[in-house]
């Protein structure tokens, strides 16, 4: 090989090496910012206990940690979902506290955000519907002063729930989602106390059937708690309070989530104050029977 011919093919080696390199460091670098699965799930896990342990700061950090974004479409949709879950959640958590924290716009608007991102990514997946038509419910409470944002926000709510309805009617979830409303709206328009109940009741049946149906983490499986924590609420304030009802319903959720914040320390004790002034007056607390 000639001189000329052999520094052409050194040059061309080593192009061809510095290349395949570049190559190498850019995958791997790119492998290295996209968290794994196993972390992913790590954080929802400890984004589902900090919910029930009303720890606003640690939702905030937690969805903030899953992040970037995965490029592959339907795990990018549950790590978009659990991001909104997470300060969806936290909002909730935020009207038990009292001063009323100033931030649960922004964290349900963002919410939102993350909601609609994961539907996107997956246009056919109802759990993000929910959480996105849920949030904006709750934008609408917080802007209950302006007409005209109310009406915007109904219509984006309303919009999402119907779809959600009309795919999956007996989602559980969805049920639980759909029982403030239907508490708040009059019998004449499909709703009230006892349409509420019905529903948070159905959800719980359609839970327990299908309690092992879920294997994958990722997919939201939650619902049995918060079903039973609403029936609870309902029973303690509806027209007629069925105080022990109240009480073996909110006994159940907490022997689900013996650490859930809102149930031990707030309705609990607000149960066991009903029947303490109930006593007090002579009434009769309820004698139903909870299958917990």
């Amino acid at each position: 090989m000639s001189a000329r011919n052999s520094r052409a093919f050194l040059l061309m080696l080593t192009t061809f090496v510095v290349s395949a390199a570049a190559t190498e460091v850019h995958a791997g670098a790119k492998i290295g910012l996209e968290q794994s699965r196993d972390s992913i799930i790590r954080i929802v896990t400890q984004i589902q206990r900090a919910d029930y342990e009303g720890d606003r700061p640690a939702l905030k950090r937690l969805h903030d940690e899953l992040a970037p974004i995965p490029e592959d479409s339907k795990l990018a949709s549950r790590v978009l979902y659990w991001r909104g879950f997470a300060l969806w959640r936290g909002a909730i958590n935020g009207f038990n506290e009292t001063p009323t924290p100033i931030d649960l716009e922004a964290d349900l608007t963002q919410a939102v955000t993350d909601f609609n991102a994961a539907i996107a990514r997956d246009p056919t997946w109802v759990e993000p519907k929910m959480g996105a038509g849920s949030s904006l419910g709750y934008l609408m409470y917080l802007n209950k002063k302006d007409p005209t944002r109310v009406q915007e926000l109904l219509q984006q709510s309303s919009a999402l729930l119907k779809e959600a309805m009309a795919t999956a009617p007996d989602n559980p979830r969805l049920l639980w989602v759909l029982g403030p409303i239907r508490w708040s709206s009059p019998p004449e328009r499909g709703g009230g106390q006892d349409k509420a109940i019905e529903g948070y009741n159905k959800g719980l049946e359609v839970m327990r059937d299908h309690k092992r149906d879920v294997a994958d983490p990722l997919e939201p499986s939650w619902g049995e708690p918060e079903l039973l924590m609403s029936l609870a609420w309902s029973n303690l304030n509806r027209t007629a309070p069925d105080l022990k009802a109240a009480e073996q319903y909110a006994e159940a959720a907490l022997k689900l989530v013996p650490y859930w914040h809102y149930v031990r320390d707030i309705l609990m004790p607000q149960i066991r104050a009903a029947q303490a002034k109930a006593l007090h007056s002579g009434r009769i607390v309820g004698n139903s029977e909870v299958m917990a």
